[in-house]
């Protein structure tokens, strides 16, 4: 039996969601722009499940949802459509130094648009420093985008304070909630956050289908063209497929997230313990205490994250090393630099991240074999000390 760990890369369809979608795959297959009855069948199922996407984050208006086609267009439309609607009122973007690759590669392509990118630091665990952030602040900055949560070391951001830093200068404010979408609840009534990027698959919906939440009164200006559809923020005939099951999943991640998250923080509690009690020269990277609950992300001294992605494989056990988006690069990852680790930290690093059908089975199962794979590479390495290698049985294995 292989043993998944990898949820913060994909998830799996929920099958009552399967279920929920597949007649709007045969039978109501209609396109909501039509005028016949089939038609309007369709304009009714993209108005009910707008409303439950809507719910989930507690949006009072359903039409501030943007249907898109995933978390990487819903951050295009946030940050190129804010900046191409405000730049007469200013050309200065602030995001921080360990954004998801997507956000990174938008703002660095603003740039060349001629718009100015400042990164704000973060501390040793991956945390906005609000001093500095602050500090970057200038009355031509129109648009702060900061995560709710670092995709990799799962620390916390401090998003409410960055939304009332963001009000008082008059700054629009976007964050990506992907995250901590399926374990921390969201509500925009309470955070008055500006713009929000939200995926289906991440709360176990469907891949190729996001949205964007828009607070009443913001406008982007839309990056595609066409039929003037999404009120004209998206062009495009809409996924009502996808979108049936984007709203299920929500339907049912508003009513068990706080469940799931309690028992997601005592699988990985355990799975920290495990790992950190059993193999020396073992680290925890990002917040020890404030973090999202399905995450866990180590590094070891003297191997390659590499290489114990593939120890594990041989033992169907499927982790990662950082982001899945950005895990075809050699290079360090670059939010473990920002938070001060050497390249040589950095690149011996483990991702684990929980799901809705991870097992306490799962858990033990790694902690039992992980040790032994750790302790294998250490001793065919150059790199690990005399005495770490002599000693390697009796110090905690």
């Amino acid at each position: 039996m292989s043993v998944y760990l990898d949820y913060q890369a994909a998830k799996p369809v929920d099958i009552r969601v399967i279920s929920e979608m597949t007649i709007y795959l045969n039978q109501k297959f209609a396109n909501p722009s039509s005028l016949h009855c089939e038609g309007d069948d369709a304009t009714d199922a993209l108005r009910e499940y707008r409303a439950k996407v809507a719910d989930f984050i507690n949006a009072p208006d359903p039409n501030s949802i943007i249907f898109t086609s995933g978390a990487t267009e819903s951050n295009n439309l946030a940050l190129i459509g804010a900046a191409m609607r405000n730049k007469k009122k200013g050309d200065h973007i602030i995001i921080s130094e360990i954004e998801h690759i997507s956000i990174r590669n938008i703002a660095k392509y603003l740039e060349r648009q001629g718009f100015k990118v400042s990164k704000v630091a973060v501390n040793q665990y991956g945390v906005i420093r609000l001093d500095k952030l602050k500090r970057l602040i200038t009355e031509k900055t129109i648009l702060i985008s900061v995560s709710t949560a670092s995709n990799e070391v799962g620390s916390i951001q401090p998003i409410e304070e960055i939304s009332k830093i963001a009000a008082e200068n008059k700054i629009l404010f976007h964050t990506d909630a992907i995250p901590s979408e399926s374990v921390i609840p969201l509500d925009v009534k309470k955070l008055p956050v500006d713009l929000v990027t939200l995926s289906s698959n991440d709360i176990y919906g469907p891949r190729g289908v996001g949205a964007l939440y828009l607070r009443k009164g913001v406008r982007v200006n839309p990056i595609i063209i066409g039929g003037g559809q999404e009120k004209g923020m998206r062009s495009g005939s809409e996924n009502i497929p996808g979108i049936v099951g984007f709203g299920k999943a929500a339907e049912l991640m508003k009513l068990e997230i706080k469940t799931e998250a309690a028992r997601l923080k005592g699988l990985r509690d355990k799975l920290i313990e495990g790992v950190l009690s059993t193999i020396p020269k073992s680290y925890l990277n990002g917040h020890p205490e404030n973090r999202t609950p399905h995450n866990a992300h180590f590094r070891f001294d003297y191997i390659e994250g590499e290489s114990l992605i593939l120890g594990l494989k041989d033992q169907s056990i499927a982790a990662a090393t950082g982001s899945a988006c950005s895990s075809k690069t050699l290079e360090p990852s670059h939010t473990l630099i920002a938070m001060g680790l050497l390249h040589e930290e950095a690149h011996g690093s483990l991702l684990t991240s929980l799901g809705r059908y991870t097992k306490e089975e799962h858990i033990d199962e790694l902690i039992e074999k992980l040790p032994k794979i750790v302790k294998r590479l250490r001793l065919l390495s150059p790199l690990t000390p005399p005495d770490l290698v002599k000693n390697y049985d009796e110090v905690k294995e």
